[in-house]
């Protein structure tokens, strides 16, 4: 055998003895392992989830630009596993022979005779459980592809071997999909429009004149998303909704006043944030804006705008509830020049 060859055989020995051990953090076979599917699979922003869960919904509030993904508020993450249900029993015993379509080098065959006798040979499953056909599922898990790329724990913590599930039951096993689940990886996939506010004076502004700041209410209206899965026996659903709640200005320099004095801008009734100028006003304080206190020199400053997102959701049965809210913010160029006076 090549030294090629050895190294391969090798790692399939490696791969197949995970088999029957359950707390094999890389299991990569058909005990554990995880293969692509047909069905929903999407890729989103490089982010690959090889599942059969099919997302649908707003990625941005009406009339405004698609931005991005929140950032949750603390140290909360979606879900770095999960299990499903994946495959008929034809659908698995045609993945398992695939799978072990291998050279059989030294204590592979061993490994191989112990999934046989798993699967097929009545240790506790026959013939992939063909005999059941219609009846239920075979469930495995699956990983968020750039959690496991990067090699995050959290992606390996599902390495419970492939099971069966009747139609109807629900698994007694840890991080089985639930609403909760679908809701959390939903909540992975909402899109927020966003952030820049409207400016008066526009751009350019001048020491000490009250700079207004406002948002129109058709860019920020409540953004969802649901997460569905119907597959055999199993039809859950979650929508996970993000409502803005506040806008917080940041002038991008500790030279400035804003106003509220908070910063925060709370949203409108109508929805909207803040107050248009409107000739006359110059005396007045808005209710939303920032006074710059010195020039921007021949530079800039950074006005940073962020958005806070209340995050909530449904799902089957009822179930429902909240989860942490979202920030997300964009920057944009004020320019503050310095006058010595300013006509009105």
């Amino acid at each position: 055998m090549t030294k090629v060859g050895s190294a391969a055989a090798v790692g399939t020995l490696v791969i197949a003895c995970t088999l029957l051990t359950s707390s094999a953090a890389f299991a990569k076979d058909p005990g554990g392992s995880q293969f692509d599917v047909s069905g929903s699979n999407e890729t989103d922003s490089g982010q690959t989830l090889e599942s059969r869960i099919v997302f649908r919904g707003s990625t941005g509030g009406s009339g405004a630009k698609e931005a991005g993904q929140f950032t949750p508020a603390g140290d909360w993450t979606p879900p770095a596993c999960w299990y499903e249900p994946k495959w008929t029993p034809a659908e698995f015993s045609k993945e398992f022979q695939k799978e072990w379509n291998i050279p059989h080098a030294s204590g592979v065959g061993e490994a191989y005779a112990l999934s046989k006798d798993y699967y097929i040979n009545g240790k506790p499953y026959k013939d992939f459980n063909k005999s059941e056909t219609g009846k239920g599922l075979w469930w495995d898990a699956v990983r968020d592809k750039s959690r496991e790329e990067s090699g995050d724990p959290a992606a390996f913590a599902c390495d419970t071997k492939t099971f069966w599930v009747e139609n109807g039951e629900t698994p007694k096993v840890e991080n089985a999909v639930t609403p909760k689940i679908l809701a959390d990886l939903a909540y992975s996939r909402i899109k927020v429009p966003d952030t820049e506010v409207t400016l008066a004076p526009a751009n350019t502004t001048k020491v000490n004149l009250p700079t207004w700041a406002w948002l129109d209410r058709a860019k920020f209206e409540n953004v969802s998303v649901t997460a569905s899965l119907d597959v055999g026996g199993v039809n859950l659903q979650a929508t996970t909704t993000a409502k803005p709640i506040a806008l917080k200005l940041e002038p991008g320099t500790s030279d400035a006043e804003v106003y509220p004095s908070s910063g925060e801008c709370t949203f409108n009734d109508d929805g909207s944030i803040g107050e248009p100028y409107a000739k006359g006003k110059a005396d007045q304080t808005p209710p939303c804006g920032i006074r710059y206190l010195r020039s921007s020199g021949d530079g800039s400053f950074k006005l940073r705008a962020t958005i806070t997102w209340e995050v909530s959701w449904t799902g089957t049965g009822g179930a429902g509830g909240d989860l942490p809210n979202g920030t997300f913010g964009t920057e944009q160029n004020v320019t503050v020049q310095e006058i010595q006076a300013v006509n009105r």
